[in-house]
């Protein structure tokens, strides 16, 4: 299993540099740009990943780049166009720095720092860094800091639980387990809104994109700290496969982008990977409505249904939670599929 991760560059001095390296990936990116651009306004035909390698070979010394900066930069435009058929965004200077690192050669390890381009850049320990580099970069934060990303496979660790749990996502809980446990939903952000609003009104963009940061590391944390648990306990885990971006574009986007359910479902996806669990995620489609003791259809529908958290199947009498409900037939949906 290939495993991705982050440590903080210490030093401001050093992030000048890095800054100055981002300008350059920034301009290659736009260049390939430009020139797609060029070939679709005289109706040529659109260059190549291979094309484009070849157009910016060379550029890398007298732009202060790592020769193996500009390949990394050149193919994911060629595969983005061929998908979206249209020319990559312009990254001006607002936009966040990025240098792609495609090989292990471009950095050596040196302790607690990492050299890159004869430079030594000190980096937060957070976990050892061990295992053979098989590629990373280096990324800019919204609050101007930089952090080292580097990917390296690592064993897996066979310490899942032996129990199996539905989860069914949701809004006012973070989720219903099949256990008929529920998680809550911190609120991260319902918490800070109101500094939030103080320093927008103000203009304080410093503090504004801070208290952003802080709110998403707050998410991330928590979200964590379940998953890390529920992969602990369990051996094969069912997920109802929320559309997450379909909520976001609804009335109650703010308290879907909040909860983090895709950011849930893909830590609970690689923790299962690397702990031997199994993952599965099923369709959540009339999971609330079918009785998870006889399998009749008796819950309510609609919209206007959801108001009803508590309901009793017509065919055994049995009487339900909505969620856990859900949950429960989540688990025997997945259950099925796993036994396939």
């Amino acid at each position: 299993m290939v495993l991705t991760s982050q440590y903080r560059v210490k030093d401001a001095g050093p992030a000048r540099h890095l800054e100055r390296q981002a300008r350059a990936v920034k301009r290659v990116r736009n260049d390939c740009g430009e020139v797609q651009h060029a070939a679709r306004c005289h109706d040529k035909r659109w260059p190549s990943a291979f094309d484009l390698i070849r157009l910016a070979s060379g550029s890398s010394k007298p732009r202060g780049l790592h020769s193996d900066a500009v390949q990394p930069v050149c193919t994911p435009i060629a595969i983005a166009r061929d998908a979206r058929h249209e020319r990559p965004r312009w990254l001006g200077r607002n936009s966040l720095g990025r240098i792609p690192l495609q090989a292990a050669r471009a950095i050596r390890l040196d302790g607690d720092a990492v050299i890159f381009l004869g430079r030594r850049y000190r980096v937060w320990l957070s976990r050892p860094l061990e295992g053979r580099i098989l590629c990373g970069c280096f990324a800019e934060g919204a609050r101007g800091r930089w952090y080292l990303n580097l990917q390296a496979p690592v064993a897996q660790d066979r310490a899942c639980g032996t129990g199996e749990v539905g989860i069914d996502p949701g809004l006012k809980s973070l989720a219903r387990l099949s256990t008929g446990e529920k998680v809550e939903a911190p609120r991260r952000y319902r918490q800070h809104d109101q500094a939030l609003a103080v320093a927008q009104r103000a203009a304080r963009q410093p503090r504004v994109r801070a208290l952003h940061t802080k709110i998403a590391n707050c998410r991330r944390h928590g979200l964590h700290e379940v998953s890390s648990r529920l992969v602990r306990e369990n051996g094969r885990i069912c997920v109802g496969n929320v559309n997450a971006q379909g909520r976001a574009r609804t009335a109650v986007a703010k308290s879907a982008l909040d909860a983090g359910c895709s950011q849930l479902r893909s830590q609970l996806r690689y923790k299962a990977i690397r702990h031997g669990a199994e993952y599965i995620e099923v369709d959540e489609r009339l999971t609330t409505q079918v009785c998870s003791a006889c399998g009749a259809r008796g819950g309510r529908q609609g919209r206007e249904g959801l108001v009803v958290r508590e309901w009793i199947c017509c065919g055994c009498g049995a009487r339900h939670d909505r969620d856990v409900n859900s949950a429960i037939n989540l688990l025997v949906s997945g259950r099925n599929a796993g036994l396939r």
